[in-house]
């Protein structure tokens, strides 16, 4: 069965199918509906394949996370997917599983999943696989800026975020305020960098810099921050502030006080990062820095839908690099 018995079955030309197939938007809706009866009747099936084989592209991205199960991953996806869909793109997610590993094989397997472009949300890579980015279609990275790369990147407002989010919590009276990071090594992450913004902010409040209020954690989940939050009130530490690093660690650090009667805002004010949507419905609710979610969807969309129509022009464009706006938004966890 063609797209030519289709037409002749509803009595259009094959233009109008391949509009309704590729959902065109100025189709007239009794015609959409008498091709799609068609259709339906004839068991039409699109051969995407060979449509692929012809034109080269597949109308399709991929979107590599590390973990689909995380509120902020979840949020960036569905921002993702609607600014994708602003370009006629469909989304493909996959998760990484936050190693460098899950990483690489996206990066090396994208174009036999028949994906036109790759936009990776980077935890595992570092600077040492910067020649691994020079593969044969458009990537995108998008969050940290670990690395000096071949590919356009969308950055997260890290230092300045944890900064902001620091420097809010000393605006309110804090003056013993803790951080709850992963565990720093070598290698620049999120938590590096967040901490970095962090040391900034209460230097600059005149608070000096204790190592005792910076508190790791094995893994960025609820489960280990709510034992972090409970271990800080247990061992007689004396803090009035948290800064957590993510939105997730900040609501696990708000159960893990809950635990032990740390009222929140009165005794302890907390405040975290990517404002996620839960966090608004928290008790109390969150304070968080926003990053502005659906501007760095657009944007990652936008230079990937950019370099996919460059591609085949014979040059190679100069790397584009953006880094998202931010802002606080005070909620109840801060007095706000």
């Amino acid at each position: 069965m063609t797209i030519q018995d289709v037409a002749r079955a509803a009595g259009v030309s094959p233009m109008t199918v391949s509009h309704v197939l590729n959902d065109h938007p100025h189709v007239r809706t009794e015609t959409r509906e008498r091709v799609l009866r068609a259709i339906a009747e004839l068991d039409y099936r699109v051969n995407v394949a060979a449509r692929n084989l012809r034109t080269g592209r597949t109308g399709t991205i991929g979107l590599a996370v590390p973990e689909v199960d995380r509120p902020y991953f979840g949020q960036l996806a569905a921002a993702i997917i609607a600014a994708a869909a602003r370009h006629e793109l469909k989304v493909a997610i996959e998760q990484t599983g936050a190693s460098r590993e899950g990483e690489l094989d996206a990066l090396a397997l994208s174009r036999h999943r028949l994906y036109d472009g790759l936009i990776l949300s980077t935890v595992g890579l570092g600077s040492a696989d910067t020649e691994l980015l020079k593969v044969d279609h458009p990537v995108v990275i998008l969050g940290e800026r670990i690395f000096e790369g071949p590919v356009d990147h969308v950055a997260m407002p890290n230092a300045e975020g944890a900064k902001a989010a620091t420097a809010h919590l000393a605006e309110r009276g804090c003056r013993r305020i803790a951080i709850v990071a992963g565990r720093t090594g070598d290698q620049v992450d999120v938590s590096s960098l967040r901490l970095a913004g962090y040391r900034e902010a209460v230097d600059e409040a005149g608070l000096g810099f204790d190592p005792a209020l910076v508190v790791p954690i094995d893994a960025l989940t609820m489960e280990d921050a709510a034992a972090a939050a409970r271990r800080m009130a247990d061992s007689g530490l004396v803090f009035d502030g948290v800064f957590c690093v993510t939105d997730t660690v900040a609501i696990g650090v708000l159960r893990g006080l809950a635990d032990r009667g740390v009222r929140v805002p009165g005794a302890v004010k907390v405040i975290g990062f990517d404002n996620v949507e839960e966090g608004a419905y928290t008790v109390p609710s969150l304070s968080s820095i926003d990053p502005d979610h659906a501007l760095m969807a657009g944007t990652a969309v936008e230079l990937l839908a950019r370099r996919l129509a460059e591609k085949g022009q014979g040059k190679r464009p100069e790397v584009r690099e953006f880094v998202s706006r931010w802002s606080v938004v005070a909620r109840e966890s801060t007095g706000g």
